[in-house]
């Protein structure tokens, strides 16, 4: 099988985000990234993908065009000796951010398949005055170019950015070398987009290099769904680990079951320092630490440098669930008197409640006698050698909503934008995820049950990865309705 080699050129006016929306793409750092005009002074070349078949796509980082009239009039001069005389040496001497964008013209010439023209979308297309004589170079050249509006800002709705898709296609509606117009920030994108990028060279690579390029999409894809599925996995952990940690609490006398007491029936605050109190700030403790840890392994996992930032978790009580262990006369006499009220409950039915409540009380009484083997059996059944408290149905809810915002946040910053650096969540992400989550509510409460028995919570892990999963597949499906990716599997985008 021949060896296939693909090549994209990225090109735009000077300072728009070239290097970055490279580092981006390839997922590392190259070249150098400043707020100025001409910092990229020559074409470089980096592989992006590659098959074992041989076949490689490359992506070109290039100068940007400068002074784009007077460009493409020196062009128009360059089969002549003078025109040859003045870009080769003049220039390169005399006005070298110039000859730099003539770099960046023959490198387009003669090694692209592909352009990837980025534009400055917080721009009007009419104000862009440098966009017309960029257009007539690139289409006097003849490649296949799509457009690519970065400097979108933070990620948005898909409606927001399809107006600004529609206004600049239809600026450029007229020019024959455009094939396409995408949103694609450097800094917010998602590997969804991408995969939109993908399926829109699929429509304007060569015939010849069509097979070839159908291998190159698929390994890429595997690549992006692989990371998909090893982060959604990370998070899946964790949520297990949640869902299974208990803290003891530490057995007090009668006087602190008195304060117990009071507490719970609102007649007294409970200390700082309380066993309870104590044991609540080790498991939220634990669960702080594991999200900072994980949260840095997903980072990792998208090729990010940085770390989450420590995070204060401040859950109300209710957050808490209590086990607590019944001792067997306290439990004894519970059991007993439930049981037997209800006994003397049938008593005051069957005489039509002539004995004014005097068969519940006396069956209370009486039930409570025999029932120390009910403590010991309810004990056991329970598991609850000792008082503990766990994490509430509802807080590991919401601990798989946030999971899924805090997958989103990672996988929509841009290596161009540095180190991980934590922000808030888009707005629309919010009651994206909620309406996704809550199409698996009943799944997630069927898992947090499994905690409760030995032998299926070993299996609670591998689930909460199939969950989440199927929430974060259809919150992407959400957001980019025009993409095509199976999140089931990996699948060529041609």
């Amino acid at each position: 099988m021949a060896e296939t080699t693909l090549q994209l050129s990225l090109v735009s006016h000077t300072n728009v985000g070239k290097t970055t929306l490279a580092r981006t793409l390839l997922g590392r750092d190259i070249g150098e990234v400043r707020d100025e005009a001409h910092v990229t002074l020559s074409a470089d070349m980096h592989q992006m993908v590659a098959t074992r078949e041989g076949d490689r796509l490359m992506l070109w980082d290039t100068p940007g065009f400068g002074d784009s009239a007077r460009l493409a009039k020196r062009l128009a001069l360059s089969d002549n000796p003078l025109g040859w005389f003045l870009s080769q040496v003049w220039d390169r001497y005399r006005d070298r951010a110039f000859w730099s964008s003539q770099q960046a013209v023959r490198n387009v010439r003669d090694q692209a398949d592909v352009v990837l023209y980025l534009v400055n979308a917080a721009e009007d297309p009419q104000d862009a005055g440098y966009v017309a004589p960029e257009m007539r170079v690139l289409d006097w050249i003849g490649k296949p170019v799509l457009v690519l509006l970065n400097q979108l800002g933070r990620p948005r709705p898909a409606s927001e950015d399809q107006a600004d898709v529609q206004r600049w296609r239809s600026h450029l509606a007229n020019i024959p070398c455009v094939r396409s117009v995408l949103a694609f920030d450097a800094f917010a994108r998602c590997w969804v987009q991408e995969a939109l990028l993908f399926g829109e060279l699929a429509k304007v690579v060569a015939e010849s290099k069509r097979k070839a390029y159908s291998r190159l999409s698929a390994q890429w894809l595997r690549g992006r769904r692989e990371i998909f599925d090893a982060s959604l996995g990370v998070l899946a952990e964790r949520l297990a680990r949640a869902a299974l940690d208990r803290e003891p609490v530490a057995e007090g006398g009668w006087s602190d079951r008195l304060l117990g007491l009071g507490i719970a029936l609102g007649m007294q605050r409970e200390a700082e320092d309380s066993p309870r109190q104590s044991a609540m700030r080790a498991l939220a403790g634990r669960l702080d630490t594991d999200i900072r840890t994980s949260s840095d392994r997903m980072i990792a996992l998208h090729g990010l440098g940085g770390h989450a930032s420590a995070e204060i978790l401040t859950r109300l009580a209710r957050h808490y669930a209590l086990r607590e262990r019944l001792s067997e006369g306290k439990a004894a006499a519970l059991g007993g008197m439930v049981s037997g009220a209800l006994a003397g409950l049938k008593a005051d039915l069957a005489t039509c409640g002539m004995s004014f409540g005097a068969g519940l009380l006396v069956g209370g009484v009486l039930g409570a006698l025999g029932a120390a083997g009910l403590a010991r059996g309810y004990n056991l059944a329970r598991g609850a050698a000792v008082t503990s408290v766990t994490w509430t149905d509802e807080v590991l809810d919401d601990l798989a909503v946030s999971a899924v915002l805090a997958y989103l946040a990672v996988a929509h910053y841009g290596r161009g934008r540095g180190d991980w650096a934590e922000t808030e969540y888009p707005a629309h992400w919010q009651g994206t995820v909620a309406a996704a989550f809550a199409l698996q509510q009943e799944t997630f409460r069927h898992l947090w049950s499994l905690r409760a028995d030995a032998d299926t919570a070993g299996a609670l892990g591998p689930a909460l990865h199939d969950a989440l999963a199927a929430v974060a597949g259809d919150v992407l499906q959400r957001l980019y309705p025009e993409a095509r990716v199976d999140f089931g599997g990996a699948q060529s985008l041609d």
